[in-house]
């Protein structure tokens, strides 16, 4: 679970500072998937950089698992993300060179033990989500062997690997066509569902509002509404 508890940011803005995000108070519960939505500028680009620990309210708490993040330092702000929180960022980042099975196996052994069992355990893990996001027969291609859809899907599969609690999520659609784009948003629901993740996921699109559980809108940086989804 992951709750913003009255989070405050500001940023320096000449002699005086912006607020980006003002007294917002947010959860993302296990097993649901919260779309954060509202204008360009409004503060859910912030929001999601606070919730992944990447920057520090001015005040308020952000509790991943019921631990207070914001008196962490950078190193254990490090070590909670490897552990506790997967990011799926607008473009897939992956890394050219690797396949996408390395690119999932790369991130389970990321700090980890190179005991041969909990080297296989990591294997076992990357086929398991590879065919969960339905590139098991393309587990030995790279990137550019793979299209837009295919390599975002192949990002999911990443941030999943280490069974985060917390599974963050920016515009996961904004560079795929409304097809690619809702089977992205039905896969996000499905794993959300199925590993029982806090899944929080920054959208513009409302179309593919029916795959989320709860809906919250961002206005200047406040929490201006929120409401579970109804079929």
């Amino acid at each position: 679970m992951i709750t913003l508890d009255d989070v405050t940011l500001t940023f320096p803005d000449g002699a005086g500072r912006i607020t980006a995000v003002d007294r917002a108070t947010l959860h993302g519960r296990p097993g649901m998937v919260t779309g954060i939505t509202g204008p360009s500028g409004s503060g859910k680009s912030s929001i999601l950089a606070l919730a992944a620990t990447l920057i520090r309210p001015d005040s308020g708490r952000v509790l991943v698992d019921g631990e207070d993040t914001t008196g962490l330092t950078a190193e254990q702000a490090t070590r909670l993300r490897r552990e506790k929180i997967g990011i799926v960022f607008q473009q897939s980042n992956l890394l050219p060179s690797l396949t996408a099975r390395e690119q999932l196996q790369v991130m389970g052994e990321l700090g980890g033990s190179r005991r041969r069992e909990v080297r296989a355990a990591v294997r076992e893990r990357v086929d398991e989500l590879l065919e969960s996001v339905g590139l098991a027969g393309h587990a030995d291609k790279r990137p550019a062997q793979l299209s837009g859809g295919q390599r975002q899907r192949v990002a999911i599969a990443r941030a999943l690997v280490r069974r985060p609690s917390v599974l963050l999520v920016d515009e996961p659609t904004s560079a795929l066509d409304q097809e690619r784009g809702a089977a992205i948003m039905d896969l996000l629901a499905r794993l959300t569902h199925a590993e029982g993740t806090a899944t929080l996921l920054v959208t513009h699109d409302l179309v593919h509002s029916p795959t989320l559980d709860e809906i919250v809108t961002v206005v200047d940086g406040r929490i201006a509404s929120g409401s579970p989804v109804t079929a």
